[in-house]
């Protein structure tokens, strides 16, 4: 699926604060999964977040639905390299990405929410509420496999 032109002008410039910015533009230091690094991680993931929402008309607010997914991700270190924190990366980053997104921009509690429950069901107490959690956490879920995948 692709963006319009007009979808995408509107896509970039909704994300355009969160994606220059310095804290952000750092996740390009590290690798998500296969070559992909953080940074592109979470752009695709909110692509697909938008289109899911425009494609199949959800009505989810973008205002919350583009910075959560954007943000996700936000943990800053190297999972990979082994190390006591890394040990539980997929139970534990969540948390610290809702810190550094507290910390480096002025999240609302929605944001936050999205980010904290984004691993379902791989944290299983966390459940997503909202139709803006739902969609990042599933089009995490699709963007995580697609680079898994194609690790080539």
């Amino acid at each position: 699926m692709k963006l319009t032109s007009h979808e995408h002008k509107y896509f970039i410039e909704k994300l355009k604060p969160y994606m220059e910015h310095d804290t952000a533009l750092t996740m390009r230091n590290y690798i998500q999964h296969g070559k992909t690094s953080t940074y592109e991680h979470c752009h695709d993931v909110a692509r697909l977040s938008f289109l899911l929402n425009r494609r199949f008309r959800l009505k989810a607010d973008e205002d919350i639905l583009l910075p959560a997914a954007f943000l996700h991700d936000l943990y800053l270190y190297d999972w990979h390299i082994p190390g006591p924190g890394n040990r539980w990366h997929g139970y534990t980053h969540a948390d610290i990405a809702r810190r550094n997104a507290k910390e480096h921009f002025d999240v609302c509690g929605k944001v936050d929410d999205i980010i904290r429950t984004h691993m379902w069901p791989l944290n299983l107490t966390r459940v997503p509420k909202s139709k803006e959690a739902w969609i990042v956490c599933m089009a995490d879920k699709i963007i995580s496999t697609r680079e898994t995948l194609n690790r080539k």
